[in-house]
């Protein structure tokens, strides 16, 4: 059996050497007689591990000293709670609503005090990332929270908001380590890995230290508590050991292919070709603003529900597996991350085109 092109959203494609290494290690990491599925948390092989991982994701996104590093666990649905529990100093805080993810974010963030939805995409089905350059922030608002890339609508924010002078809080769970980040334009940022940097189970949180405090709201557990897991070095309980250990094997290959400056330039590449093609093709539309598009997520149709779903069922039989849209928004939607090569988005482009002169 040979390797797909796996356009899913998550879990989505490893880089095949990362993969190809872990096999290798799988029955006895370095000589230890063991597997680091195995091994305990608190033994010298996997401190180093750990260690490891966070210098090298801290050496790739240049994170300032005065920042956290967290590898925790509940993916980045258990932070829409997390952060208010410990952000919520004044029980305010304001969300840009623009998409499924933000929008659960929002919903969950009003159990714990008044959140303000300052700006949203939701009237044209979160085709496009709204104006924040002067939005109504609150005076005691808490932070001002983002979902920076939208996996399952496919935009991105291509300028940050105008916070005026508030933490930025943003989940970067599908455009994680994609492109250089300027660490310091936000008070936290956070994404599960299962995108773009390993496999389900890990998520990381990268915050600024003023903002880990004790004082966090009543009834917030030990395990919520962004103090706890920070003070112990990420080792408070069992961490998702083996998820951090892919983590740590992918920031090494994303160094050796040169560091998301790289990665970008790449990026930008891959999405093109697909761009490209939607933009001439007479079958296939692209469903985001042009400006607003993401290079990670890029969902399309046609349509036509049937010939959706005929597209899906004969792409999957060409090799080209998990394009079809999330279950919310239908249609189709190819998921290009750091690992997917661009000869992937060329297969399919290839595969879109021949699709396309057969079915017209």
């Amino acid at each position: 059996m040979s390797r797909v092109y796996n356009f899913s959203a998550g879990p989505a494609v490893l880089p095949e050497e990362v993969l190809k290494e872990a096999a290798e290690e799988m029955l006895d990491y370095h000589g230890c007689g063991m597997s680091v599925m195995e091994m305990s948390h608190r033994s010298k092989a996997f401190e180093t591990i750990i260690k490891e991982a966070e210098a090298d994701l801290r050496e790739l996104m240049n994170i300032p000293d005065n920042y956290k590093v967290l590898f925790l666990q509940g993916g980045a649905s258990q932070q829409f709670a997390m952060i208010p529990m410990n952000l919520m100093k004044n029980k305010v805080a304001d969300y840009i609503v623009t998409g499924q993810w933000a929008k659960k974010a929002y919903q969950e963030a009003q159990i714990y005090g008044k959140a303000n939805k300052i700006a949203s995409s939701e009237d044209k089905t979160f085709s496009y990332i709204p104006d924040c350059s002067d939005l109504p922030i609150s005076e005691d608002a808490d932070y001002v929270y983002i979902c920076e890339n939208n996996t399952i609508y496919g935009t991105k924010f291509k300028t940050l908001p105008n916070t005026k002078g508030k933490p930025l809080v943003a989940d970067v769970s599908s455009c994680f380590l994609s492109e250089p980040v300027d660490v310091i334009k936000y008070g936290l940022l956070y994404g599960g890995v299962q995108k773009n940097i390993g496999p389900a189970g890990v998520v990381i949180v990268i915050i600024r230290e003023d903002l880990i405090t004790e004082d966090t709201l009543p009834g917030t557990p030990t395990m919520l508590k962004y103090k706890i897991h920070a003070d112990a070095e990420s080792l408070y309980n069992t961490p998702p050991a083996y998820g951090i250990y892919i983590c740590g094997k992918v920031f090494k290959w994303l160094k050796k292919m040169g560091g998301l400056e790289v990665m970008k330039q790449r990026n930008e590449e891959k999405a093109k070709i697909l761009y490209d093609f939607l933009d001439q093709s007479e079958m296939f539309k692209g469903t985001v603003r042009k400006e607003d598009r993401s290079l990670m997520n890029v969902p399309f149709i046609t349509g036509n529900d049937e010939l959706d779903a005929k597209f899906v069922k004969e792409a999957k039989a060409a090799g080209l597996e998990n394009l079809k849209g999330h279950r919310s928004v239908g249609g189709m939607r190819a998921s290009i991350y750091n690992a997917m090569p661009k000869e992937g988005v060329e297969a399919l482009v290839a595969f879109m085109k021949k699709f396309e002169e057969e079915n017209k």
